[in-house]
């Protein structure tokens, strides 16, 4: 199998795509400008006076503190667990390997649940790391083990040769190679912290996605909540250049069939029983402790409770399937003008796609019944608008996925198609799009994941007589009746699992 470092492109974009990308963009930047219209109706001395507050700086520390402890935390979690199970003689890797991933099949929302009912203590930043970090880490050990299950073991095999220790094989020659990895995974984690919502509400840790929500809740698009939704705004701007600037331009992707040979394991030896200490304690506390919290709750669960769960359960499929759906479609063009195309201008745009979704999702659901309101009050309340939101809030899965998978493909196997007659668009749709097939069905399992557990947009934007599962578990949760919220928590658990186990399958044998 031959490597490649494949240096950008010089190939302009055809004007086409360049059209389809910027129309799409200026539709998930409606959350955007609703939210800078409000602000600008607001007048540049009172904002400063509501931004000055005391209040802002303490939710601003709370928010950057989230951020810099946590993502790191969960790359750490992720990646180590990944190499842990991928390239050890670790025993049990198989069954590690899928304990791991458990914790994707709870919601934030839900482990919080379990934890506030276990330890009514829990709050503030420590309780918000241990909840947020335990249930994102996922989202990175998954790309990080897809790439190690794909690197050419020839590579650390060379090192060795050349006298690297174990560590340095590691640090010089893995790492690197998992760089997409780790920062696609850690800007998804970062959009979801600074949207979380449901996650901290329990545990009482105070962001700027709760103050907005609270403050929507009590003036519905008062000035102080604006505000706050431009600053929250900003702060994604910051995320999404860092995570571009340390991304750059090059791109990975190997000719061939696979790996030709198992990477050689790295013997752990004394540390082996540290190893397994270590992924079975992040495996309870991410796990197993909010799931007895949860079945706990459900023995006290009385039939009654139990009306409307079907109903819950259908429209939280399909909602999540429609969702899944058009993230994959808005997604692509972009990725695939990012990953074929890479310039300014496709960095500008990539951007402008992910600054909506770290806005909470009750300001995306409030930019979108303002806009069908006034443009196209037959959309307002209807399946499409929910949809919509959900594109807007989840597509960062989605286009970070297909971003890495198309990062995967080689352009030589397309141009050896055109080469032979075929034309541009057959080839793609012949050649590149078949080998695209695995980071499409992953990104739309991660969209779809997203979707089902999605709370505040729900609330808003469903229409009359729509219950979802979240939106239900939300209702009984909030009023502190656990046991009626349990039946819906299992329910969403059950229902991640076969996109939990997409997306673990996608990893298996994934060769690069």
């Amino acid at each position: 199998m031959r490597a490649e470092r494949l240096s950008a492109t010089t190939t302009p974009p055809s004007r086409a795509l360049l059209i389809i990308v910027v129309i799409l963009a200026i539709g998930m930047l409606i959350p955007v400008g609703y939210v800078i219209e409000a602000t600008a109706r607001i007048g540049v001395d009172e904002l400063a006076t509501l931004l000055l507050r005391p209040r802002v700086g303490e939710l601003l520390g709370n928010t950057v503190l989230i951020l810099v402890l946590g993502v790191p935390i969960t790359i750490l979690l992720g990646v180590g667990s990944a190499w842990l199970v991928e390239r050890t003689d670790l025993p049990g890797r198989r069954f590690f390997a899928i304990l791991t991933v458990a914790p994707l099949a709870i919601p934030a929302f839900v482990s919080s649940y379990g934890w506030a009912s276990v330890v009514p203590s829990i709050q503030g930043l420590g309780g918000g790391l241990l909840v947020a970090t335990l249930a994102y880490y996922p989202l990175v050990y998954l790309p990080a083990l897809a790439t190690l299950r794909g690197l050419n073991p020839s590579l650390e095999e060379s090192a060795r040769s050349l006298g690297l220790k174990e560590r340095a094989v590691l640090l010089r020659v893995v790492l690197p190679q998992l760089r997409l990895a780790i920062l696609g995974g850690g800007l998804i984690v970062a959009l979801h912290l600074l949207s979380e919502y449901g996650a901290f509400a329990f545990i009482r840790f105070d962001t700027f996605t709760t103050a907005i929500v609270v403050a929507y809740q009590s003036t519905f698009a008062g000035p102080s909540a604006a505000s706050l939704g431009i600053v929250l705004a900003l702060l994604s701007v910051i995320v999404l250049g860092i995570e571009a600037t340390a991304r750059g331009r090059a791109r990975y992707a190997y000719v061939g069939s696979g790996n030709a040979r198992p990477a050689q394991l790295v013997k752990l030896g004394k540390f082996t029983p540290l190893a397994i200490l270590a992924l079975v304690t992040i495996a309870t506390l991410a796990t197993v402790v909010p799931m007895v919290s949860v079945i706990r709750w459900s023995l006290a669960t009385k039939p009654e409770m139990l009306d409307g769960l079907w109903r819950a359960l259908v429209d939280t499929s399909l909602l999540s399937l429609g969702g899944a759906i058009g993230a994959i479609v808005v997604a692509l063009p972009v990725a695939w003008l990012a990953t074929r195309h890479p310039s300014r201008l496709s960095r500008v745009l990539e951007g402008g796609y992910s600054i909506a979704s770290s806005l909470p999702a009750i300001i995306v659901a409030l930019a979108l019944v303002t806009v069908t309101l006034n443009v196209a009050p037959g959309l307002y309340q209807t399946a499409a608008t929910v949809t919509a939101a959900y594109v807007i809030i989840f597509l960062p899965r989605a286009l970070v996925t297909l971003r890495a998978g198309l990062a995967q493909v080689p352009e030589s196997l397309e141009e050896a198609a055109r080469a032979l007659g075929t034309p541009p668009l057959l080839a793609r749709l012949r050649v590149t799009i078949p080998l695209l097939f695995p980071a499409i069905a992953a990104a739309g399992a991660l969209v779809a994941l997203g979707a089902a557990n999605e709370l505040t947009a729900t609330l808003l934007l469903a229409p009359t007589g729509t219950r979802t599962l979240a939106t239900q578990f939300w209702s009984a949760a909030s009023s502190i009746d656990y046991a009626g919220a349990a039946p819906y928590a299992i329910s969403l658990v059950l229902l991640s699992i076969p996109a939990v186990a997409l997306l673990f399958a996608q990893t298996r044998g994934r060769t690069r």
